[in-house]
């Protein structure tokens, strides 16, 4: 055996050394008992904002939360009025928005992914004369923040790119669709998520994959019999942190959607109900806890792939 496949081996040994430790802290007393406060500590703040969400306007002005246990006054009715009526000073429910945000969240987190890991297969198992260097400059593309690329790109839009006389790219009349907003969150997620794919796939065997290749599989077939199965943990991972990213959103929405309620999500709605002076709490929270659903019901779904996704490699030379 060479020295690297010696080094190798060893820091593999390591890894599965480190996974078993944090398996076994996580099961001591001591650990439990953290996970157990870390849960308490994150259960609260929740708590909270779903009871100060069902109490009146009255109560809400005038006593903490935790009023709820002395005096369970608890209504539907805030619910009723961020859906279908609407907040302070403004017109219409939630609900539009809430639509717009899955319209604009579920193409936003699939594009990049499919985008990312046919990027990732090319420059791991594709070898070409630059790979290398097209893998470093778009793993640098992720030091680009995103607050400085908003305006050239909204200007790319509206305007295109001319250089001179000459026009580089069209200019292209997006305003009022989901298109900007889409591609926007896309061109931001690739760089991350082909840099953490690429490393998944890389360590994929390269005895299926030559066996694969001396059956007559084309890269085609290969990638979407092979690689995708087997890279379904790690798409899991980057589709749960990219969903959550552009659910939460805000700078990026109100930047290519404005705040119609044609396109604009639901983070872009809650911003307006509490009005200019920070009242009707009770409509904030409860938009606020309705915002939380999606989320929760997003990771409690791949919540399997997602621990997998994190450790997987980590026990691999």
């Amino acid at each position: 055996m060479s020295e690297t496949a010696v080094g190798r081996t060893a820091r593999a040994r390591a890894a599965a050394a480190g996974v078993r430790t944090a398996r076994k802290s996580l099961g001591s007393p001591l650990g439990s008992l953290v996970v157990i406060v870390v849960t308490v500590l994150w259960t609260i703040p929740t708590f909270g904002l779903l009871a100060t969400s069902l109490r009146p306007k009255q109560d809400v002005a005038s006593s903490g939360w935790w009023e709820v246990f002395v005096h369970p006054d608890l209504t539907l009715s805030n619910y009723h009025t961020v859906l279908f009526e609407g907040g302070f000073s403004v017109s219409g429910g939630l609900m539009p928005y809430l639509v717009n945000s899955l319209a604009i969240s579920l193409p936003a987190t699939l594009f990049p992914l499919v985008l990312a890991a046919m990027a990732a297969y090319v420059l791991a198992w594709v070898r070409f004369k630059g790979s290398d260097t097209v893998f470093f400059v778009i793993f640098a593309l992720q030091v680009v923040p995103l607050q400085m690329a908003l305006i050239p790109l909204l200007r790319l839009f509206s305007g295109g790119a001319h250089l001179g006389s000459l026009t580089i790219v069209p200019a292209v009349d997006l305003s009022g669709t989901y298109a900007p907003v889409w591609l926007a969150h896309t061109m931001f997620a690739l760089p991350l998520a082909t840099f953490l794919l690429h490393n998944f796939i890389s360590q994929l065997p390269r005895d299926l994959m030559e066996a694969a290749v001396v059956d007559g599989a084309s890269h085609f077939r290969i990638f979407t019999s092979i690689v995708l199965p087997l890279c379904t943990p790690a798409l899991a991972s980057f589709a749960i942190f990219q969903f959550l990213w552009v659910w939460n959103d805000l700078l990026v929405a109100l930047t290519f959607a404005g705040g119609s309620a044609d396109v604009a999500p639901m983070t872009a709605r809650l911003a307006q109900l509490s009005g200019s002076f920070g009242g009707r709490w009770e409509l904030l929270t409860a938009g606020a806890f309705l915002s939380l659903i999606v989320p929760l019901a997003v990771f409690f779904a791949l919540q399997r792939f997602f621990v997998r996704g994190l450790l997987a490699g980590s026990v691999k030379g």
